[in-house]
């Protein structure tokens, strides 16, 4: 029922649903006007209050406008990494929203202390006393409880802009409020680059003191539900995803694996969805003598079914810079302590 109402509403959003999505859209208005009254009287709280800051941390945060699938948690994982590179101690703060986020980071920075939980200010403060000199929060754009020093908010290509606001549309909070980031990032997945660089001029045009970069999300490279590398699979496959853009993972399996879109099944889920055992035999009974193909997100939670689950591949994403790396690496960098 979730998936199917999640799936709904992604289509409303689109604009994909006809006279039937202009009326739920009419219908609707009120409650938007109603939410974006809430979301300027918190920023008006909030710069006359700003957030608390933790002594001797440094904060950056990876956050996003819209809702769902824009890239954030690989890109606080880049960020993780740059630090450790550039010889900080960073933590990763995560909502805790989403168990899988908390396992995939710590799979993917297995040095670097996550915590999760809705209050990140005392995790922050933990992390703090733990050694940790520079915090990254996953998530973290509408966190405005703790200060930050660099802001990066990421916008899908694959999403129009400038757009309306929930429950009409995916946006959290108006175009203006890019005006609190240092960085704005453009990612894409299936959007043209085209469409991608146009986005970008156009929050250069609204906000020419903002760092902006354009950044791809490729399908990446195979692996088990371990963690460990594989050989792309063989024949037919079943692709199954627990996240907020189910269909856009159905075309980077097509992609990653030669065949057609149409030719992919795809099995969704809501977000963050936990498997039971009955959706564990569901995959298996529907997958039959095909390969199941998921996401990182979804293996972290899928491991401990493994043996049942049979054949099974995880698609990766990659990161590749378009346009603007530098100026966002610059930004992230910066923040790890320089020697005495």
């Amino acid at each position: 029922m979730r998936r199917a109402l999640e799936r709904g509403v992604r289509r409303w959003w689109a604009g994909e649903m006809g006279a039937a999505g202009a009326v739920l859209s009419a219908v609707t208005a009120p409650l938007e006007w109603v939410y974006a009254a809430e979301v300027r009287r918190r920023d008006l709280r909030y710069r006359s209050r700003p957030g608390a800051r933790v002594e001797g941390l440094a904060v950056v945060s990876v956050g996003n406008l819209a809702v769902g699938g824009t890239g954030k948690t690989p890109m606080a994982a880049w960020a993780v990494r740059l630090l450790a590179e550039a010889g900080a101690h960073p933590v990763l703060l995560s909502r805790g929203y989403g168990e899988d986020e908390i396992l995939l980071h710590r799979r993917w920075s297995p040095d670097v202390p996550v915590h999760g939980g809705a209050d990140r200010l005392a995790a922050a403060q933990t992390a703090r006393e733990q050694g940790a000199d520079v915090a990254v929060l996953d998530d973290g754009f509408q966190h405005r409880r703790m200060a930050r020093d660099v802001d990066v908010v990421l916008l899908a290509a694959e999403d129009a802009f400038p757009g309306r606001m929930l429950p009409r549309g995916p946006y959290r909070e108006p175009p203006g409020a890019l005006a609190r980031a240092h960085a704005v990032v453009v990612t894409r997945r299936t959007a043209p680059a085209t469409v991608a660089a146009g986005l970008a001029r156009e929050i250069l045009r609204r906000h020419p003191a903002l760092a902006v970069a354009v950044l791809s999300l490729p399908p990446g490279g195979w692996s088990t539900l371990a963690g460990e590398p594989a050989d792309a699979p063989q024949g037919a496959v079943l692709a199954a995803a627990g996240v907020a853009r189910p269909e856009t993972f159905r075309r980077q399996v097509a992609e990653a694996t030669g065949y057609g879109v149409s030719d992919v099944e795809l099995m969704a889920f809501p977000d963050h969805h936990g498997f039971t055992p009955a959706d564990i035999r569901a995959l298996r009974r529907r997958a039959g003598t095909r390969t199941l193909v998921v996401t990182e997100k979804d293996a972290v939670k899928l491991e401990a079914h493994a043996s049942t689950l049979g054949s099974v591949r995880v698609l990766g994403v990659r990161l590749e810079w378009e346009a603007g790396e530098g100026e966002v690496r610059t930004l992230v960098a910066a923040l790890a302590p320089r020697e005495a």
